[in-house]
């Protein structure tokens, strides 16, 4: 009589997929902290990233923020993940920015910035509508560089001890 063959387990099924949070944040979050970073360079990173990232000029942020890391000797990929996930709120900070850039730049004299001074402007004198448009630009540039001398700080040394704490659990795993 023939012996049975011994019964193999049934196959495991696939893993569950990540979560998008998971895939796109927290993944790549991790791999960032498992290249060598000291909890201040990550700090640095970060902060200078969301900085670079609320600039309130279209089309910048990949440059700036490239230029920026590899100044400070930082991680270009890290800064560029942390600089365009703010891309929400640099387009929801952008218009009001543009108005009290416009103000600022005209201490308060000129009309307020809208839509449809913009559309007149356009069509009938497109040179004052530059004009007015770089006006909120310059206005809104420094008022971005103002703000975000105390939210750098605040980032960059508030994230240290977080990041000290996850790499500490991360060389414990």
């Amino acid at each position: 009589m023939p012996v049975p063959a011994p019964l193999s387990p049934p196959p495991l099924p696939p893993p569950p997929t990540a979560g998008w949070v998971r895939r796109y944040l927290l993944d790549p979050l991790r791999n960032v902290l498992r290249q060598g970073l000291t909890p201040p360079q990550l700090a640095l990173t970060v902060a200078l990233g969301v900085a670079c990232g609320l600039v309130p000029v279209l089309g910048v942020t990949t440059l700036l923020i490239t230029f920026v890391a590899v100044r400070r000797r930082l991680n270009v990929a890290a800064m560029l993940l942390v600089g365009h996930l703010m891309s929400p709120l640099q387009l929801l900070l952008l218009i009001p920015l543009l108005r009290l850039g416009a103000r600022l730049w005209q201490n308060g004299q000129a009309p307020e910035l809208s839509l449809e001074k913009l559309k007149y402007l356009m069509v009938h004198d497109w040179r004052s509508a530059l004009h007015l448009l770089g006006h909120a630009g310059l206005g809104a540039l420094l008022l971005w560089a103002v703000a975000m001398v105390p939210l750098g700080l605040a980032l960059n040394y508030g994230l240290r001890p977080v990041f000290r704490r996850l790499l500490a659990r991360q060389g414990a795993a």
